[in-house]
C-alpha cells in the first residue's frame, strides 16, 4: 500500500486514534475520546475510517435518523408519507491536516454515500442528513446538499449548524456518473 492508497474500514477497538488531528478541536477530543464509546459501549454511532499504512488520515461517524417530510422542499416531499422518514445521519467527519486538500473528505462522503444505498436496501433510506458547521456548508453544498427548514433549540454559545439534506436519489446518481 503507497502513502495515497487508503483502506476505508470500520474502526476497531484497538485503533490508535491518539494522534489524529484535524486541526478544529472539538472533532479531534470527539475522535480521540468519544468514538469508541459511541461504537463499542453505547452503540449510538459507527465511525469508519481512511487508513493508510501509516495512520488513520480521516473518518466519518454515522448513525441511523430520522425527519419528517415536512422539514423538504415542495419538489423533495412529494409523494412521501407524514410521517418519520429514515435517514443516514453523518454526525461527524474530518480529515487529518497531513492529508487535507487531496479530496479525501470527498472520498469519505462518497463512501457515506454507499452506506446511504446499503441502510436503503437493508432498513429504507431517502438521503443523508448533516449538521454542517458554517466553514463546512460551501463543501457540502458543493456536493448537492440542499438546506432544511428545522425547528429547534439554540445551541447557547456555540455556532448553530446547518442543517443539510441530499435525496437519495441524488446519491444514486453521483454514483452513477462516478462509475
Amino acid at each position: 500500500m503507497s502513502e495515497l492508497d487508503f483502506e476505508f474500514r470500520l474502526l476497531q477497538a484497538g485503533d490508535d486514534r491518539s494522534q489524529f488531528c484535524c486541526g478544529n478541536i472539538e472533532l479531534d477530543r470527539f475522535f480521540q475520546r468519544y468514538a469508541g464509546q459511541n461504537q463499542f459501549r453505547h452503540y449510538i454511532g459507527s465511525s469508519y475510517i481512511l487508513h493508510n499504512k501509516q495512520k488513520i488520515t480521516g473518518f466519518v461517524t454515522v448513525s441511523a435518523g430520522e425527519m419528517c417530510a415536512e422539514n423538504l422542499n415542495d419538489n423533495l416531499k412529494k409523494r412521501l408519507p407524514d410521517y418519520p422518514l429514515p435517514v443516514l445521519r453523518i454526525a461527524r467527519l474530518a480529515v487529518d491536516k497531513k492529508f487535507q486538500r487531496l479530496g479525501l473528505g470527498k472520498k469519505l462522503l462518497g463512501l457515506s454515500f454507499k452506506l446511504a444505498l446499503a441502510m436503503k436496501a437493508d432498513y429504507g433510506c431517502i438521503g443523508i442528513v448533516v449538521d454542517a458547521k458554517a466553514e463546512s456548508v460551501e463543501f457540502y453544498k458543493k456536493l448537492g446538499f440542499v438546506s432544511l427548514q428545522t425547528l429547534s433549540g439554540e445551541l447557547g454559545d456555540r455556532p448553530q449548524p446547518e442543517v443539510l439534506f441530499l435525496s437519495i436519489k441524488s446519491i444514486e446518481q453521483a454514483l452513477a456518473s462516478d462509475s
